[in-house]
């Protein structure tokens, strides 16, 4: 008898297993629904559009369809060549500079024996919650030729005669370069240094006993310790180097001529400044999302297939 019945009721616990299965799929799809409609509204819809857009050229009622054109323009196109070859300096120079000055500040900020540790933390960071306006405006005073660099360099000998930063340009990219910097190397200290704090002081004092210096200790622990937020800090400073377009709006116009204009300023350009052409405009802005995926794929492969 309790054989029997155990075995009748095998297929009823096997069906309300399958209902409460079914039961909780339901609830958490209903949960997520909206966060899908949401995304899929507002990022995957206008993504489409956006390529859609590209295959058109000019705006409103006067667009037309011309098919992969605008790719081959953009090929062809010395503004925009120029706008590239500055962003990828912009990248190159100050990427590694930012991300190299990040972990060695946040190495030096995480020895417990260093006074005031606080104040320089928040000293270093507080450029990241500025307003990006209003600090490109002091940069631009700040490297105009009365400016506070100039008169500086002029009383330590530096220079005979004032620096043409705004108006020079190789200088003026330096000024964005050091502008860009002087912002995120903060907010790039940051995560290095919440990670530095889960780090076992036992492997930096076995490192020391063993004889290991300072700097063998940041090349050789540290730095692989450190290695998955690096690789998420490289990638998130390429992505906003890629659409940099507030620094160089705010300090330089783009100036001189075209020398510091990069492609987000390009697109904008594109959009209001020149005859509008939206169409083109969003076939640039899906080459910087081209160039996003290459520097990332580049950085992962860089990094190592167990980052992934």
């Amino acid at each position: 008898m309790n054989t029997s019945s155990s075995y009748k009721a095998k297929p009823r616990n096997r069906q309300s297993m399958t209902t409460l299965r079914f039961k909780k799929q339901t609830i958490g799809w209903l949960f997520i629904i909206l966060s899908i409609i949401g995304i899929g509204l507002f990022y995957f819809y206008p993504m489409v559009q956006a390529f859609l857009l590209s295959l058109q050229s000019g705006m409103g009622a006067n667009h037309e369809y011309v098919g992969f054109a605008n790719y081959v323009r953009l090929l062809n196109d010395p503004a925009f060549l120029t706008a590239l070859s500055n962003t990828m300096i912009y990248l190159l120079v100050q990427v590694p500079l930012m991300i190299l000055l990040a972990l060695v500040f946040s190495v030096l900020l995480n020895d417990p024996t260093l006074k005031f540790r606080g104040f320089f933390r928040t000293a270093i960071f507080l450029p990241a919650v500025t307003s990006l306006v209003a600090y490109a405006v002091v940069f631009k005073y700040l490297f105009s030729p009365d400016g506070l660099v100039n008169e500086l360099l002029l009383q330590l000998n530096l220079i005979t005669q004032p620096l043409n930063w705004i108006s020079d340009p190789v200088l003026a990219k330096i000024t964005i370069i050091l502008a860009i910097t002087w912002r995120w190397t903060g907010y790039n200290m940051i995560f290095y240094l919440s990670a530095l704090q889960n780090v076992d002081k036992a492997i930096y004092e076995a490192a020391r006993i063993d004889g290991a210096s300072t700097i063998q200790q940041f090349f050789y622990i540290t730095i692989p310790l450190l290695k998955p937020i690096i690789l998420f800090t490289s990638i998130v400073s390429t992505i906003g180097t890629l659409q940099l377009f507030d620094e160089v709006m705010n300090i330089t116009g783009g100036g001189p001529g075209d020398a510091t204009v990069t492609i987000s300023m390009y697109i904008y350009n594109l959009s209001f400044e020149y005859t509008p052409d939206f169409g083109y405009a969003a076939t640039v802005s899906y080459m910087v999302l081209l160039l996003v995926v290459v520097f990332s794929f580049l950085q992962f492969k860089v990094a190592g297939d167990d980052q992934k």
